[in-house]
């Protein structure tokens, strides 16, 4: 199995942080984002590791390495989607299939169930979808995909109800060599694949995972930094989480997280507050429900 972390994106939402360190490099807890997802991805078993790079392109590469990735795809001079990198390494990489995880979502789920499902599904390729209301977009007829919400339709296909139910896509996606074989270079923006593939009659199965006490956080915010922080607490059943290099002479509380890199002066008490890599705290200061980084802070 062949996995494709996506990468490259920019992480504008959490300027200037990004500015610093590309987003999926960034610190939830314990580790990295991108090696929470390359944790998620080994639940699969034996499993060959691609991201994809563009924004501070070298820092991926240097961690990739580290992590054990077959390769790290950089795109110059300009991103390529998501589809893009997938027909580039249904071209240049020979997959037999391909599973996409995104490197900005902290997740925790039955990842073999969702594998299983498209394998056995009869499609050439699959989604992994949630039930949210609020962005539900994906709209499914029969199991698979007939249009996405203020992007395309296929009413005439399938009468005039043309969804039975609608879904949220999770960013997790599965192709069969088949399907690879069939994407084209200038479908980077994948949707144009998937609309293509429906109306030749092999639109992609639709798999909703409906388990409530499954994970999806999309960290791209300071909002959802604290958020993935939190569940990673909960996971490692921790309330608060000190690396071992910082020297621990000040008060942390309520899901309070001092990632290695940062300083933190004698007395000083931090409530609700991650501290991410050059974050400095004065001897004696009180914080409350912040994050800060190098020369930043975001009030929480």
């Amino acid at each position: 199995m062949q996995i494709l972390i996506l990468a490259a994106g920019l992480g504008t939402r959490l300027r200037p942080l990004t500015d610093q360190m590309p987003k999926p490099l960034v610190p939830v807890v314990d580790a990295s984002i991108l090696e929470h997802q390359v944790r998620f991805a080994k639940t699969l078993g034996n499993v060959e590791l691609h991201a994809n790079a563009h924004h501070l392109a070298s820092q991926l590469e240097a961690a990739g390495a580290k992590l054990g990735f077959k390769k790290v795809w950089v795109e110059y001079p300009e991103i390529l989607g998501t589809g893009g990198p997938i027909h580039r390494i249904a071209t240049e990489g020979d997959a037999d299939e391909l599973l996409i995880l995104n490197g900005d979502c902290y997740c925790n789920f039955d990842l073999n169930a969702f594998v299983n499902a498209a394998r056995n599904s009869g499609a050439e390729f699959a989604l992994l979808a949630r039930d949210f209301n609020k962005v539900n977009t994906l709209q499914v007829r029969n199991g698979k995909l007939c249009g996405i919400a203020n992007r395309f339709t296929f009413a005439e296909n399938f009468g005039n109800d043309a969804a039975d139910e609608t879904a949220t896509f999770s960013g997790i996606s599965w192709y069969s060599k088949k399907a690879l074989q069939e994407i084209r270079a200038e479908e980077r923006d994948v949707r144009d694949f998937w609309k293509r593939m429906i109306q030749a009659g092999r639109g992609p199965f639709i798999c909703i995972n409906r388990d409530a006490n499954a994970t999806w956080i999309d960290m791209g915010t300071p909002e959802g930094l604290r958020n993935a922080v939190n569940a990673r607490l909960a996971e490692l059943k921790v309330e608060n989480w000190i690396d071992a290099s910082v020297q621990k002479n000040f008060v942390a509380a309520n899901g309070t997280v001092v990632n290695a890199g940062a300083v933190v002066g004698e007395n000083a008490m931090l409530d609700n507050v991650i501290l991410l890599p050059g974050a400095i705290v004065n001897a004696g200061e009180t914080l409350q429900s912040e994050i800060r980084g190098k020369d930043f802070s975001w009030r929480l």
